[in-house]
């Protein structure tokens, strides 16, 4: 649901009791979790899924079952996407190469940028 993926061994495969799952942050980080079984298959205890939720998963307990039960995706500081902000591709070209500053490109629309381009390329430069 929130793109966690399970982490393969160089063979391939993803662990025999251990099953560990990666979820790659905007920022860079990675968090990592595993999930497994205490040997006599009973649950853990309380501090051990407080250890879960508050140094693997990054999240409070309310905010994990609020993901589980209803799909709300906990805040972990990605930054929104302002409405009508440009795709970073074609702020590069407009700056690279047309030679436009950055002021001038956050003054444009999207259709506005395009269509410099777009001349840009149907006249040679």
């Amino acid at each position: 649901m929130e793109g966690w993926t399970p982490v393969r061994s160089a063979r391939g495969r993803t662990g025999t009791h251990h099953i560990t799952y990666e979820l790659a942050l905007a920022d860079g980080r990675v968090l990592r979790t595993r999930i497994s079984r205490p040997a006599d298959r009973s649950d853990h205890g309380k501090s051990m899924w407080a250890h879960i939720l508050r140094d693997q998963l990054e999240v409070d307990e309310d905010t994990f079952w609020s993901c589980v039960q209803e799909g709300v995706r906990p805040d972990r500081g990605v930054p929104e996407v302002p409405v009508g902000a440009l795709p970073a591709d074609l702020v590069h070209l407009l700056m690279t190469n047309l030679g436009l500053d950055g002021a001038e490109v956050a003054r444009m629309s999207k259709e506005e940028a395009v269509a410099r381009l777009q001349r840009y390329w149907m006249e040679g430069g």
